[in-house]
């Protein structure tokens, strides 16, 4: 479920985190950096505690078509926990006052719903922001989780001119706790200007470094070494309905980490399992019918991966994998374009998104992302260079030694079993490895291991090759 494209709302914690998303495209429609608040506060005066809310942000004023297709559902567990009523304050840099709104979602009278109070004049000051408030008897700490989560993924976005700011007041401890959930405006310390893409990959990176956005800074006993420990690929699907129409693009980054021996406080670090992060129009989304059915039918084995399972949990994605190395994980985020679009094209850009992103990791790391095939092949590797290594090594033909080992690269002088049975096993894998990143459509028939190129005899039509194919790699 998307912003602007929403059903009824179920429960106080998602109208909180629709209301954050509206107050996120404010923010972005505006020049100036913006600052958007969270505000929960107990008032333990009362049996259960009332807990008030205000989301306040200093972007553009807001619209009153936000609220129009507002709807809360009589059904959802927490009705009657909340009387309905959202309070209202908004103004735009033209305007010379400041207007304040209530509004009732349990009104069932669509008309009677939204009510005009009293503005307030200006005095000529020019300023813009809007703050809406509720209270409610949900408990503080499901609140702030629910919040807190929404904003650890926020900060992915690496919005240039948003900071964002979560505060609790309990209540009944004297002064105010702040949540560390200020985003300073990295971006601009960063090559300028980005892609949206290059900012998801460079959120995701920090996404991961800080577990989950749970810290201030990256873990650095789980990731001593960037390189060696995170592995990033990223995907870009385009469709366009006709010439004319604006092109929908649909973002894909896929990050596998492998951290060292983590603490039992970082144990979640790593795992089988990956919640995919779904992002509309630069917010956090659940993920819809469609996507589920994309990730579905991506054939993973292609890419040495197995899935397990896939739950919808909560509204996101839940991957669970099998065999994953013991301390790697996986973390996927995808960028929905903001454009309405049909069920299935929503589900092809999604597919094709992610297959690029893993087509991607696969072309920039050697040896990840097998597939279960090539790693297979692979196997064999070692005991065809042995006897390779053997036949050269057996004959007294001087010069049929020196052109053997001249194919590998190797001097005369080199002439040591260990180094030409190494060189001959990773040229073996090389030719593998370049033949299982082709699409497995469009794979050609495997290069000769002797060859700088391919020699083209057939396209394989066939949906895996066949391992007496991928070994034939000598000349005849």
């Amino acid at each position: 479920m998307v912003p602007n494209q929403m059903a009824a709302i179920d429960s106080i914690p998602k109208l909180c985190l629709h209301l954050i998303s509206s107050a996120i495209q404010r923010c972005r429609m505006s020049e100036d950096i913006c600052r958007l608040s969270v505000a929960l506060k107990r008032f333990p005066v009362s049996d259960p505690p009332v807990i008030g809310i205000s989301i306040s942000d200093t972007g553009v004023g807001s619209c009153l078509e936000e609220y129009k297709d507002l709807r809360y559902s009589r059904d959802c567990p927490s009705f009657e926990k909340w009387d309905g009523e959202l309070s209202v304050t908004t103004t735009s840099i033209g305007d010379s006052e400041i207007y304040y709104y209530h509004l009732n979602l349990k009104e069932s009278v669509p008309t009677n719903r939204l009510t005009a109070l009293p503005s307030k004049s200006k005095n000529g000051a020019k300023f813009c922001g809007t703050e809406i408030s509720l209270s409610t008897f949900e408990r503080m700490d499901d609140l702030q989780a629910e919040i807190t989560h929404f904003f650890q993924k926020v900060l992915i976005l690496k919005i240039s001119n948003v900071a964002v700011e979560l505060v609790i007041e309990p209540g009944d401890i004297l002064g105010s706790q702040y949540g560390n959930f200020i985003q300073s405006n990295e971006c601009n310390r960063l090559p300028s200007p980005m892609s949206n893409i290059e900012c998801l990959k460079s959120g995701l990176e920090d996404f991961v470094y800080k577990h989950g956005n749970s810290l201030n800074e990256k873990c650095f006993s789980c990731f001593p070494n960037r390189r060696e420990h995170l592995k990033v690929g990223s995907g870009l699907a385009c469709h366009a309905e006709s010439q004319r129409s604006t092109e929908q693009v649909m973002e894909a980054v896929i990050m596998i980490s492998e951290a060292s021996e983590p603490s039992s406080s970082c144990s979640s670090a790593c795992g089988p399992k990956t919640e995919v992060l779904c992002f509309y129009d630069f917010s956090p989304c659940a993920i819809s019918q469609s996507s589920m059915n994309a990730l579905i039918s991506i054939n993973w084995k292609n890419y040495g991966l197995t899935l397990r399972s896939i739950v919808d949990q909560n509204g996101s994605a839940l991957l669970e994998w099998e065999d994953l190395p013991t301390y790697a994980h996986i973390d996927i985020a995808i960028m929905i374009p903001s454009e309405k679009r049909k069920a299935e094209l929503d589900r092809n850009l999604i597919k094709k998104a992610v297959t690029l992103a893993l087509d991607d990791l696969k072309a920039r790391y050697t040896g990840l992302l097998l597939s279960a095939h090539a790693l297979k092949i692979c196997s064999y590797a070692h005991d065809l260079a042995r006897s390779i290594t053997g036949l050269i090594l057996s004959s007294s033909d001087s010069d049929f030694q020196k052109e053997c080992l001249s194919l590998f690269g190797l001097q005369s002088q080199e002439v040591e079993g260990g180094t030409i049975e190494g060189r001959i096993k990773e040229k073996i894998i090389s030719v593998i490895e370049i033949n299982d990143r082709k699409p497995q459509r469009s794979r050609e028939a495997p290069c000769f291991l002797l060859d700088n190129d391919c020699i083209q005899e057939q396209d394989l039509q066939e949906e895996e090759y066949k391992g007496e194919e991928a070994l034939n790699l000598f000349h005849q």
